[in-house]
């Protein structure tokens, strides 16, 4: 019996040096924000404690869209469609609690009403009377639900291969998406976040493959381990999910751009289907031989549909203050 004990001893004192020896330490907040958050960044400061980073371009006084990225992304993700955007429109984009630069909050709240109310008090802040609210997976289902609770305050919506929808994936997916949510996996596959399993998951998320450069990798795995971050994407997969009802959904009468890759092994295009069959006002592009982010996959193209679609929205002057 001395024996066994010694050995577990011996096997729990390994397992304790080898968690700290193998753990990926947090980055350092100050080399991050010089290397991800200069010029345009801002910080954006809340009375509760909480600073967001946010980057808000183009004119002043045109039509205003905002940004909302996906699980464990950041602002960075809309880079190239803000470059082909803020010549005619402000772009604003921020990185949402848990993630990027913002990292975690004081109030420690992950759930889809915290990101919801994030929206609104974004726009307070910045004094946004209205504006077209778009949002990529994630940050798709935080557009719906926020179109659903403040309608009045949207000129238009833009579902980006978007969240929300009942609908089950049938394999495939994204590793690090299918370990998170497990319990003890998880926690452990947090502290040991390799790269080359960042790597491996941002593959899965795209059928381009093009735009999973080394640099574009290093992003995601060092923001990933941003002080904070890491304890708040546990606890976000932990969260129990919504998702909408077609009667929701269906009562929604904002203007809606339902933009989707056809490939996307993350939310299959099944989802968007269902978004088409149940959203009163919408429209449907889709992208065949395109994955789960075509802001990155196809960049060009889809600005351009959005940029088209929004134009023909705002001219007819169908903002939806008042409803």
């Amino acid at each position: 019996m001395k024996r066994f004990l010694r050995v577990l001893g011996i096997v729990a004192a390994l397992f304790v040096v080898g968690f700290f020896v193998l753990r990926v330490p947090d980055t350092d907040p100050d080399a991050m924000w010089a290397k991800y958050g200069g010029s345009p960044s801002q910080k954006l400061d809340f009375p509760d404690g909480r600073t967001y980073h946010i980057r808000d371009e183009g004119p002043r006084d045109a039509p205003v869209i905002v940004l909302l990225h996906g699980s464990n992304a950041d602002l960075h993700t809309w880079q190239k469609w803000t470059e082909a955007l803020d010549n005619h429109y402000r772009v604003i984009r921020y990185d949402q609690r848990g993630h990027g630069l913002t990292g975690a909050v004081p109030d420690d709240r992950y759930d889809i009403d915290a990101f919801v109310e994030d929206v609104d008090q974004v726009a307070d802040a910045l004094e946004l009377e209205h504006f077209t609210l778009v949002g990529n997976s994630m940050g798709g289902g935080i557009a719906m639900a926020y179109a659903q609770a403040h309608p009045e305050r949207l000129d238009a919506l833009v579902l980006v291969d978007a969240g929300g929808a009942p609908i089950e994936r049938k394999g495939g997916g994204n590793i690090i998406f299918n370990l998170a949510g497990k319990p003890v996996i998880g926690d452990l596959l947090s502290q040991f976040l390799p790269r080359s399993l960042v790597e491996k998951s941002y593959s899965q998320s795209v059928s381009n493959q093009t735009v999973v450069t080394d640099a574009a990798v290093d992003r995601y795995w060092e923001l990933g381990r941003y002080p904070g971050n890491r304890a708040a994407t546990r606890q976000r997969f932990g969260t129990p999910r919504r998702s909408f009802a077609a009667e929701q959904v269906a009562a929604m009468q904002v203007p809606t751009l339902v933009m989707w890759g056809e490939e996307d092994a993350l939310i299959s295009f099944d989802a968007a289907k269902w978004y088409m069959a149940n959203l009163p006002n919408a429209t449907l592009v889709a992208y065949p031989g395109i994955g789960h982010i075509p802001m990155e996959e196809t960049a060009d193209r889809s600005a351009a549909d959005l940029e088209a679609w929004l134009q023909k929205i705002l001219a007819r002057g169908t903002s939806n203050i008042g409803v």
